[in-house]
């Protein structure tokens, strides 16, 4: 597989199999995902992965917790207050057509939240990984932690794995820095899930809209 085949295949997949990934190929993905770029090769990435009884009791910790009506403090926005075009339509189709794939109608609010709750069930797959970097590191390194959860997503396919990068763990920073004994020196970025795609769920149909070449891209000089 090329990285064009990885990047064509990469989807957000939101239904797993419970097959197990076996823990020395996701040891050779995060070493190999360390070839991406950071400015000035800091490396600013720290990565926790659950799997097993360990996953079951983190996951199970946070239903009792949102069972209680537990709320925390989210390490930052997810989006801007008032998101604006396109990037609001974007957004706006990605939500319409995902819920579409599972057959959810806009005013079925209660199907909605359980659709949004499988978040914490990282969407059933037997990895979840949170990744981290220091409180005194500035914007500059929270893109370079993209660009190495971003690799990270694109060997995953090279592996036949899928993944989902879930923002959404950043409202619940306490309770995975607690449970991971990650010191509050750290902030927690994003989750992620991981495993092997199910590939009869009709959730994982579904193929975001991408904006043309033209609507984002400028050319000088050519």
């Amino acid at each position: 597989m090329n990285v064009s085949e990885a990047v064509e295949r990469r989807i957000s997949v939101r239904a797993f199999r419970n097959d197990p990934v076996p823990g020395e190929m996701l040891r050779e993905i995060l070493q190999k995902a360390g070839r991406a770029p950071s400015g000035g090769n800091v490396q600013p990435w720290i990565v926790h992965a659950l799997a097993g009884p360990k996953l079951a009791e983190f996951k199970s910790a946070v239903a009792a917790r949102q069972a209680a009506g537990e709320r925390e403090t989210p390490e930052y926005d997810i989006y801007p207050a008032s998101l604006w075009d396109p990037h609001r339509t974007y957004r706006f189709e990605c939500g319409e057509d995902l819920y579409r794939a599972i057959n959810v109608p806009r005013d079925d609010k209660a199907g909605r939240l359980r659709q949004m709750a499988r978040n914490f069930d990282f969407f059933g797959a037997p990895v979840g990984l949170f990744f981290f970097l220091d409180r005194r590191m500035g914007p500059p390194q929270w893109a370079d932690l993209g660009m190495y959860m971003q690799t990270v997503m694109l060997l995953v396919v090279d592996y036949g794995l899928d993944s989902c990068a879930q923002e959404l763990w950043a409202h619940w920073p306490k309770s995975a820095a607690a449970f991971l004994g990650v010191p509050d020196t750290l902030m927690l970025f994003a989750g992620m899930s991981l495993g092997y795609r199910d590939p009869d769920h009709p959730i994982n149909s579904l193929r975001t809209k991408r904006a043309q070449l033209d609507d984002f891209a400028h050319f000088h000089g050519f």
